[in-house]
């Protein structure tokens, strides 16, 4: 039997640890960035073709509107040179102001005609309890897929008779009644604001009407920017209804219109039309560009409830 010799030095297990070698570190070869990049562009693959078919169409659009009209009609893509006086023939030639302004008239007043009606009835559905709810709320997801072509004919009688054809009105006066998709991405908007909140200010004397000014708008803020931007350029890029009330009278054509109706008279002179293009397409992309966040965020927290 062996015996341990009481001299002879041992290790404790903290100078083991404290002599361990350290683990040998993975060798870099000269491929690993080149990998990583492929491996990022596999990865984003489908996003990078899809930002790729967005990007391109708009490019082309704003490189023709550069150059010139025969120029336009070449097989070309860079323009040489590069010429803006198709932008100064849009306003000269053409009475785009007009149009501007009644584009303008149509967004603007349609936008704030939905809100004031939508606002309260996605509000009276989402957060007040009365018979027959459910029903009213089936009508309107009727009337939102419902095709405005069915009922084109009885409606535009209708304000023939009133004396309004010929002017934007029959597409402005309509959103004091509402619209059905406006209430429905209000109302589920709405659902997602507990409802103690509302409690707790008629607790406080609050009435309805107060309820929804002070408590549930603010809240809402998101999702009423969000419907109003879906109203907004619904209007500014609309061209059946100007088509059906106002083609009669020029003096009344939004830019949409006018833009279709230009094209329709000069397909050969693609310079100046892509530079009305460009020229219509501005406001929308800025008003787009500061309002974002509200946007998406407003789509983000909608539908969270059913």
């Amino acid at each position: 039997m062996s015996t341990v010799d009481p001299r002879t030095p041992t290790l404790r297990p903290e100078a083991v640890r404290a002599v361990e070698l350290p683990s040998p570190t993975p060798l870099r070869t000269a491929r690993g960035p080149r990998r990583s990049l492929l491996v990022w562009i596999a990865e984003h693959a489908a996003l990078v073709a899809l930002g790729v078919v967005t990007i391109a169409p708009i490019v082309f659009v704003v490189l023709t509107s550069l150059m010139s009209s025969n120029q336009a009609l070449t097989a070309s893509i860079i323009p040489k040179p590069f010429d803006l006086a198709n932008y100064g023939r849009v306003f000269t030639e053409l009475p785009l102001a007009q149009w501007f302004g009644n584009s303008a008239l149509y967004a603007v007043l349609a936008t704030a005609f939905m809100l004031l009606s939508s606002v309260p009835a996605a509000y009276a559905l989402a957060q007040i309890r009365f018979r027959g709810a459910n029903a009213i709320f089936t009508i309107i997801i009727v009337a939102m897929l419902l095709p405005p072509q069915v009922t084109a004919v009885p409606v535009y009688v209708m304000w023939s008779e009133l004396h309004l054809t010929g002017t934007l009105w029959p597409l402005i006066l309509p959103n004091l009644l509402g619209d059905a998709f406006s209430i429905f991405l209000l109302r589920q908007f709405f659902l997602t604001i507990p409802k103690e909140y509302g409690d707790a200010a008629r607790m406080d004397g609050c009435s309805e009407w107060g309820v929804l000014a002070r408590v549930v708008v603010p809240m809402a803020r998101p999702g009423i920017a969000s419907a109003a931007i879906f109203m907004f350029f619904h209007s500014w890029n609309d061209y059946y209804g100007p088509l059906l009330y106002a083609s009669e009278n020029q003096a009344a054509w939004p830019v949409a219109y006018g833009l279709a109706t230009f094209r329709g008279q000069h397909g050969t002179d693609w310079s100046m039309t892509m530079a009305m293009t460009v020229v219509v397409m501005v406001p929308v992309v800025v008003i787009f560009f500061f309002a974002q966040k509200a946007f998406v965020e407003g789509i983000a927290l909608t539908g969270v409830k059913g």
